[in-house]
């Protein structure tokens, strides 16, 4: 840590029995593979002395298309920023589309072999697609996992309530804890899952939600007409979220904020909330994103919930029960 930062993001534990995270957590959507090295180095050397430990790395590419390396640049970037591997938390993605074909087991291995480390501390599945996929099998295979120690909990990422209590179910037969975070879309126009009752009864049972496509790939902080790809647009409500995001951005400016900083903070408002994952690509993005914290602190929970609710985008055109 520096002379002149002291850590300030406060940290929550991922479910029952996965570890401290920090509530605010980088990704690498596409990010690392679009900044300098040295202002890489950087933002992530200032984000851990700001108390942030927990980094979302993986491959984001699809099958026939350009090579991308963020999580490769990911492991240089921790090298270079000086950074011991008890210092962060790495989360690393594991995807359902080609198993069990690829079995986790070997997507686990390239994961950490590109990234540089033995273990990850966090595996987040990717979305279930086919009706037919095992969910036994794959319980059975990531309580392998934890008990080589090669993770230390694992999640999923937009699973169906029932698709959690499935997972859940035959995960604790196999002797895991089971899931202990579902990453979900949540913001002030997205949030019929989060906020809907089959998830508020999992989250009640202890499940935590880490909050993503906070910022709708930058839409809601006012680049409406993004250059790069962004996330799947549940309910096609992606041009009402767009016609939102004038009118959020006022309501930022009302309070002295900025509209990353008022998504961000709204977010932090679910009390499920353990984590809210951004991608930062400037120094510049950080430091915004991190003044969300003081937002919350300043107007309050139940204050932010009522002046974004005009923005709700999604009620009624998603199932709160999920994909």
């Amino acid at each position: 840590m520096t002379a002149t930062t002291r850590p300030i993001v406060p940290r929550r534990r991922l479910g029952t029995a996965g570890p401290e995270a920090s509530v605010l957590s980088l990704g690498s959507w596409h990010t690392y593979d679009r900044m300098d090295f040295a202002d890489a180095v950087a933002m992530v050397r200032h984000a851990v002395d700001l108390g942030v430990n927990l980094f979302d790395v993986a491959v984001y590419g699809l099958p026939g298309g350009p090579p991308v390396f963020t999580d490769v640049l990911f492991s240089a970037i921790v090298r270079a920023a000086g950074l011991a591997r008890e210092d962060y938390l790495l989360s690393a993605k594991l995807w359902l589309e080609p198993y069990p074909g690829l079995p986790l087991r070997e997507q686990l291995r390239g994961a950490l072999f590109r990234a540089g480390v033995e273990h990850a501390d966090v595996a987040v599945l990717g979305d279930v697609r086919r009706d037919d996929m095992d969910l036994r099998a794959v319980a059975e295979e990531l309580a392998e996992l934890e008990r080589e120690g090669l993770i230390g909990c694992w999640g999923v990422n937009n699973w169906s309530a029932t698709h959690i209590r499935t997972v859940r179910e035959h995960a604790r037969a196999a002797g895991s804890p089971g899931p202990q975070l579902a990453q979900l879309k949540y913001s002030p126009c997205r949030r019929a899952i989060p906020d809907g009752e089959p998830f508020a009864a999992l989250f009640a049972e202890g499940l935590s939600m880490q909050a993503s496509d906070v910022l709708e790939g930058g839409v809601l902080a006012g680049r409406t007409a993004p250059s790069r790809e962004i996330g799947r647009d549940p309910g096609g409500i992606r041009d009402r979220i767009t016609a939102a995001a004038p009118g959020l951005a006022e309501t930022a400016a009302g309070l002295g904020a900025t509209a990353a900083q008022l998504c961000v903070a709204f977010a932090l408002t679910h009390p499920a909330t353990a984590t809210v994952l951004f991608g930062a690509s400037r120094m510049a993005q950080l430091t915004d994103n991190t003044g969300a914290l003081a937002l919350v602190e300043r107007v309050g929970a139940e204050r932010l919930r009522e002046l974004v609710a005009p923005y709700w985008a999604d009620r009624g055109a998603v199932d709160p029960e999920g994909p």
